[in-house]
């Protein structure tokens, strides 16, 4: 059984993520941080959940909350997640990492940081869409400059980044496959609670491709967490991807 610490277990992916580790037979929750001052900080998780009682009451020390863990799940913002990857070095714990927005030099750090633990980032936890960046790798690729190509995005109204991680690293797929482009734009919108869309065009003057794919509930990125870190657990020290967890299946 792996024990999973969760952050920012308030959150609406924090929740769903612990919803869904407390029915898994494979997982125990550990532990279950939020930010000081959430009006949370002591409930029982299983409470809040409204579930079996889990024996973890939700708190801001993610010292304490990190102890028996096996594993720390991280969906927060970028500040916290940082001060967290601290925290795992300490205790010398993997971390599983799904918050997004980073700035290029705190992705040189969470690098850094895998030198002394495993640990996975990932713009998108989502098993579909990281098989959707493999298609799109080869599509672009095979297609070759003959094709333009087009991305865009909708996400719900609450999401601060803008465009996605999820979406540049869809341009950076593209752009590593296509040298002859210099930039991929991507046309972002927000709209109402959409979870997460996210179209490729390739057009040449004889055909169109579209590769898409449409998140129905957040509980495929809380799924696909759950499953990486299960993943991480035991692995030696480096930088992992959801490529990785989708090839050991």
């Amino acid at each position: 059984m792996v024990k999973v610490t969760i952050c920012g277990v308030c959150g609406k992916m924090g929740k769903r993520i612990a919803a869904l580790a407390s029915r898994d037979p494979e997982l125990a929750i550990a532990g279950a941080t939020e930010i000081q001052g959430c009006s949370l900080i002591g409930v029982n998780l299983g409470d809040e959940l409204k579930t079996h009682n889990l024996g973890v009451a939700i708190t801001a020390e993610l010292d304490e909350a990190m102890n028996d863990a096996d594993c720390v799940i991280d969906f927060t913002i970028p500040a916290a997640t940082m001060e967290n990857v601290k925290i795992a070095i300490k205790h010398s714990k993997p971390i599983v990492i799904g918050t997004t927005g980073f700035k290029d030099a705190e992705i040189e750090e969470i690098k850094k940081a895998s030198e002394n633990i495993p640990v996975l980032l990932s713009p998108n936890m989502s098993l579909g869409v990281n098989v959707v960046f493999g298609i799109v790798a080869g599509a672009a690729k095979k297609l070759g400059a003959g094709y333009a190509v087009n991305l865009n995005e909708t996400h719900h109204v609450h999401k601060k980044d803008k465009p996605s991680g999820t979406g540049k690293h869809l341009a950076e797929i593209i752009k590593k496959a296509r040298p002859d482009l210099k930039e991929v734009s991507i046309e972002s919108f927000r709209e109402g609670e959409v979870v997460g869309d996210h179209k490729v065009v390739f057009e040449s003057e004889f055909d169109t491709i579209v590769i898409s794919h449409s998140a129905k509930t957040r509980d495929i990125f809380a799924l696909g967490a759950l499953m990486a870190a299960k993943f991480l657990v035991g692995k030696k020290n480096g930088l992992y991807a959801m490529k990785d967890v989708l090839e050991a299946i």
